[in-house]
This record gives C-alpha cells, structure tokens and sequence, in this order.
C-alpha cells in the first residue's frame, strides 16, 4: 500500500483554481466547496501556513556562521527538507493569485529520487551556506530562482532572459530596460556575452537607465542573455512574523514576480513586411527566346554539308 502525504495548501490551492477559474456546474456543490475553501483560509484553521523551519534552524544557522556544519550532520538535511517545503508553499500560495500551477522546477532524477535532492541541498548548505531553488511559473520568460544565503543574511531572486537576436548591444540592453520601468531601481542586470565563460558585465538598474553602454563588455560580441536579480535581507527567526527566515522568502518571491517577471516578455522577431505596389520592381519581359547549346542544334561541318548539295549529284 503506498502512503501518501498532501499538505492542506495544496487541497486550499486545488480548491481555489477549480471554483474560482474553472468553475462548478452544481450550485451545491459549488457553495460546499466554497464553505472548505473558506475555512481552510481562516487563521485559526491551521491547514494554511507554513509556520516553522523546525527545531534545528537555530543550531544549523549558528553552525553555519561558525564554519562547522557538515554535510552528514542530520540537522543539515532536516532545514534542507524545510526549505524544499518552504518553496513548494511560495509556488501554492503564488499560483492562487495567479490562477495557475506553479511547481518546483526540478531535475527528473530529483523528482524520481527526493533523496539526491535533499542530499545536494545539504551540500550546498555545508559548502557555501546558501541554498537553492526554482520556481517553473507557466507563461513567464524563465523559471523563478531563489538563492536562501544564511551566512550573508540575504535572499536572492533572479530569472534569466534570452537577448533579441538582432541589434547592436545597445539596443538590446534598452529592450530589457523598457520593460523594467516599474522595478525598484536596485535590481542588478548582467549581460552575458556568446562563446563567454565567466561572470558577465553587470550594474544596477538606475545606472543602466542612464547609461546602457555599462552592460556591454566586448561590442564585438553578440549578446545572448540577461540575468535580472533582485536581493533582500533573509529573517533569522524559525517562525513567522517581523524578522522570520519565511516570511523574508515569501516576501521577496512575491515581490520579484510582480515587479519584474510579470512585466517581463520574450523577443519575438518582427514578421515580414508586404510590400507595396509601388516599391515592386517592374521587370521588363525577355525579347529573345533562349538559345539552345545542345549539340544538336549548333551551327557545324555537319550542318553545313546539309545545306551544301552535293556537286556530283
């Protein structure tokens, strides 16, 4: 028998999508479905918040910034699997308002063996002090990037975009700008040149907007994608509230999606033109039909002694 485990915001976020954006065709069984979604919402429900990173935050945290966490240290994978649930909550909670099915953006391996995600996750943790995310949110220009770094106390969203194909590097840079004019003027851009390894050229938003030539490092090479990046302060605290790891990453994941990836479009290249009658170019009918080169046809010796009758006859 398989054992199944389905937090209540996914029923709240099912629930939602199917009464508010596809609809019940009952009246009583919409106004059912109405009453579950209205008491899973209330406060004092406790089937809607994700309220706790669990009893090894504090330890984990303090290990971290002494250096002395390790990737075998069970706390380790316990905030590891609390932060995975923490980012699946963001994409639930998310997709309510946006009326769609927003998941984690995971490899197939980790999605057929949760414990090679959870393992990377601690890796990561031990090595660096940072943990990662992504977000796959359908119709937006990329997948939704959470960086979690404990050790420097901040939160870091970023999503990266695929540069138009045609354009002096000015003019692509402006494109991405345009469409960034509502953005906290603090979120960093980086241009990222073809066939370059490497960091690439990056600045912040207000110095881009009055100078885009910041962004272009080589103008002989072509530009091939942004990164847009925003960061905040990452609470310290397990649990909600002013001050809380959660709310910090709920914070900065809904504040980076409305400011700045529903804005945000993928080039499409212009369509052809159709010409008008008057740019048509006549062009003047051939006089002379083609001249066979077929051996046939030329002019020879034997051509001539057709034509040449014979003297004796």
């Amino acid at each position: 028998m398989a054992l199944h485990h389905i937090p209540w915001s996914e029923v709240l976020t099912v629930a939602v999508m199917q009464k508010e954006y596809r609809g019940v065709a009952d009246p009583d069984q919409a106004w059912v479905l109405g009453e579950l979604i209205r008491y899973l919402e209330h406060p004092r429900s406790g089937a809607l918040e994700f309220s706790d990173m669990g009893p090894n935050w504090v330890s984990v945290r303090e290990a971290i910034g002494a250096g002395t966490l390790r990737a075998t240290d069970a706390a380790a994978v316990d905030v590891a699997g609390r932060f995975d649930a923490l980012v699946r909550y963001a994409g639930l909670r998310l997709g309510r308002r946006l009326g769609t099915e927003i998941v984690p953006a995971l490899a197939r391996r980790e999605l057929a063996e949760p414990a090679v995600r959870t393992q990377a996750l601690v890796s990561q943790l031990a090595a660096a002090g940072a943990m990662t995310a992504a977000l796959r949110i359908p119709g937006a220009v990329g997948t939704l990037s959470i960086t979690a770094d404990l050790r420097a106390a901040k939160v870091t969203c970023h999503v990266d975009v695929d540069a138009p194909r045609d354009g002096r590097p000015t003019t692509r840079i402006n494109w991405l700008v345009r469409q960034l004019k509502g953005a906290p003027e603090t979120v960093r851009l980086e241009s990222f040149a073809a066939y370059s390894r490497g960091p690439g050229n990056a600045e912040l938003l207000r110095v881009v907007r009055e100078n885009p030539g910041v962004l272009v490092g080589d103008a002989s090479k072509e530009i091939r994608s942004f990164r847009v990046a925003a960061n905040s302060s990452a609470g310290t605290k397990r649990g909600t509230g002013r001050g809380s790891f959660i709310d910090s990453v709920l914070d900065a994941i809904d504040a980076f999606y409305e400011g700045v990836i529903q804005n945000l479009k993928p080039w499409m290249p212009a369509p052809p033109k159709l010409r008008s009658p008057e740019e048509v170019v006549e062009t003047e009918p051939v006089a002379k039909a083609l001249v066979s080169t077929a051996i046939s046809s030329q002019d020879g010796p034997q051509g001539e002694a057709e034509a040449t009758p014979d003297r004796e006859s």
